[in-house]
């Protein structure tokens, strides 16, 4: 069963409390997902392999470690997903950027793939998918299926907020897909907004309603 990390780091909580605001504007909005998407970057990569050379410091040469080449890919859900991309990449600049996009079937109310972008090297890559939201889950895991049917062998899904409901929802469908989120919340409620959430993370960041 995939693990679920909860980063309970104190500058991640401090401004997560201000996303949660309504009266936080649309451009200060986006500002804090930003920095949220840098702060848990820092913490999803924690366990990148590194390997040792040699570096002439203006003493000696010495023996240091530097990241062994692993190559990442990140990937936003559109379209909410774009606002934690920047974030993640002033942190992982050599990263791929892919784009999954995902529309819900008006009759089945179920996720349906419109757009899938990826780089060439998808067996090789791991795969970070963000989203701000882990509501239902079924956008999510329909996103990491896309993936898994192109190749992808090594994926994480991060969020700000998730749902419990979600969270098992993910947990069955792909059970070796790690979830690291900034906070489980509540519970759901009868219109699948995560309770007490943040609202639309998607109109919240490009005002739009």
């Amino acid at each position: 069963m995939g693990k679920v990390y909860v980063f309970d780091h104190p500058l991640i909580q401090h401004k997560l409390t201000y996303i949660r605001d309504k009266n936080t504007g649309t451009k200060e909005f986006r500002e804090l997902v930003d920095e949220v998407g840098t702060l848990m970057a820092f913490e999803i990569t924690r366990d990148m392999p590194l390997e040792e050379i040699d570096v002439e410091t203006p003493v000696q040469t010495a023996k240091a470690k530097v990241l062994s080449g692993k190559k990442i890919a990140l990937v936003p859900i559109l379209r909410a997903g774009l606002g934690m991309v920047e974030g993640v990449l002033k942190l992982i600049p050599a990263a791929k950027v892919g784009h999954i996009g995902l529309y819900r079937d008006p009759e089945t109310l179920k996720p349906v793939e419109y757009y899938v972008k990826l780089p060439t090297d998808v067996e090789e890559r791991e795969f970070i998918v963000v989203d701000p939201m882990l509501a239902t889950g079924g956008s999510a895991v329909e996103a990491i299926y896309a993936l898994k049917k192109r190749g992808a062998k090594n994926i994480k899904f991060m969020c700000l907020i998730a749902a419990p409901e979600g969270v098992e929802v993910m947990q069955e469908a792909h059970p070796d897909v790690d979830i690291y989120i900034a906070a489980l919340d509540e519970k759901l409620n009868d219109h699948g907004y995560i309770i007490p959430g943040l609202g639309d993370a998607g109109d919240r960041l490009f005002g739009t309603k």
